[in-house]
């Protein structure tokens, strides 16, 4: 990965104490530890790892039936109604 951008951020002392406290125990640097979270949390991983992520999903032997036998399972049959509320404005019993 190529560090091309520099961004400051203005931490607390206490923040900044146990982060570098964290990333010494990780072996990792501060900056290291929020990239990390940064990547976690928004979900900006690499095109590369989410290629491979598909590929070995992809790869497992699930036990999947056929596309129309999933749907009639995940859907309410016509002669099975949905629940109505009751007249009190809360579900049914």
């Amino acid at each position: 990965m190529e560090l091309s951008k520099k961004t400051t951020i203005l931490l607390t002392q206490d923040m900044h104490r146990r982060l570098r406290r964290l990333a010494r125990e990780r072996g990792t640097s501060l900056g290291g530890l929020v990239r990390e979270a940064v990547t976690t949390t928004y979900g900006l991983h690499a095109t590369e790892a989410r290629v491979r992520a598909v590929d070995e999903l992809a790869s497992l032997a699930l036990p999947v039936g056929p596309v129309e036998e999933m749907i009639r399972e995940s859907s309410p049959a016509v002669d099975e109604p949905l629940p109505r509320d009751a007249p009190d404005g809360g579900p049914s019993r």
